[in-house]
């Protein structure tokens, strides 16, 4: 009831402006470490949400996906929420801007939202020295992009070169090949540059690597990426944003939340068939229940990430899908590497 009358004012103003508002906010709770332990103690996941996987262990299953603390500067807060694992990024070597403004739009009847920010951050070397001085237990992830002024032929050595100024300092990097907002990005699923890709980083490798892909690729497509990656790569999260929309949604970017989970999920589904039961696989896109956190993991997801529903549900989502997924045993046929 309370983020309900939170989120009728929030929703008045401009979506990124919300945004900015909220990070603000939770700026200040963080210097308050009374106030976030108190949070913790009441957002702790039960014991039995604990999960392993990729050699690190999640408190419980459910972790906020990139996008949302884009520059590492919410993780206190965020671990004490109870999520089990926080995404940061997309960070791009070089700080940059994104594109103009307005880039972020709600769609409440929907529960989704759009957006086209364009990998806005602070740049490697200032992510870089915020999760070098973290102080949380709860598993981080560093999410890598390219520069939007580098051109196709120079992708791979701008993200080896990013992913080596920020991975050493977080559990695991994704490489985020399937943004719709950075022109030519997608590109990077093509078979011939993943591998060029995955063999760059690997020179420089400083932990686990997990490429994620995108909702709109033909079926041949998801088994040629997901055959690289089995090589070359860790893990995989299943899906970014879609290109696709539903009548009236008007705006260019990525649409996330409720109308990506049944397209995210069967793409999880085929990369889970092509894999095998042993590789580690995040789905992401329209979680909003425990019973999509049941659907993705009965799909083939280790781990389960949300962003949209964050925004929708308020801060107390990440505990409560926990608890409603905590009967939930690792399965057994899908053991941690």
């Amino acid at each position: 009831m309370i983020y309900g009358l939170l989120r009728r004012a929030l929703f008045h103003l401009d979506a990124e402006r919300a945004h900015e508002w909220t990070a603000g906010q939770i700026e200040h709770i963080q210097q308050v470490p009374l106030l976030l332990r108190a949070i913790e103690r009441w957002c702790r996941p039960p014991a039995s949400a604990q999960r392993t996987l990729l050699g690190l262990t999640f408190p419980s299953p459910i972790g906020i996906a990139g996008g949302f603390d884009k520059n590492a500067t919410m993780i206190p807060f965020l671990a004490a929420l109870g999520f089990g694992f926080i995404e940061v990024g997309t960070v791009t070597l070089r700080p940059q801007a994104g594109n103009p403004r307005p880039r972020l739009f709600r769609y409440p009847a929907e529960k989704a939202l759009i957006n086209r920010m364009g990998f806005n951050n602070d740049g490697a070397d200032a992510v870089a020295e915020r999760l070098r001085t973290r102080a949380t237990a709860v598993p981080v992830f560093v999410n890598v992009g390219k520069n939007k002024d580098v051109a196709l032929e120079g992708a791979v050595e701008n993200y080896v070169e990013c992913y080596r100024r920020v991975a050493m300092y977080a559990d695991a990097a994704v490489l985020n090949l399937s943004s719709p907002n950075t022109p030519g990005l997608r590109e990077l699923q093509r078979p011939e540059h993943l591998e060029a890709l995955l063999l760059g980083v690997r020179s420089v490798k400083a932990g686990a690597v997990l490429i994620k892909i995108a909702p709109d690729l033909e079926e041949a497509q998801i088994d040629e990426i997901a055959d690289v990656c089995a090589r070359l790569a860790e893990g995989m999260i299943c899906t970014n944003t879609t290109i696709d929309r539903l009548p009236g949604m008007t705006e260019a970017g990525g649409l996330s939340g409720k109308p990506l989970k049944e397209k995210s999920t069967r793409v999880l589904a085929r990369v889970r068939a092509r894999v095998g039961p042993r590789y580690p696989l995040i789905g992401v896109g329209g979680v909003f229940t425990p019973e999509d956190v049941r659907e993705k993991i009965g799909a083939g997801a280790d781990l389960v990430q949300l962003y949209t529903s964050f925004i929708y549900e308020g801060p107390g989502i990440a505990s409560r899908l926990a608890r409603g997924c905590s009967e939930l045993a690792q399965p057994e046929f899908r053991p941690s590497p």
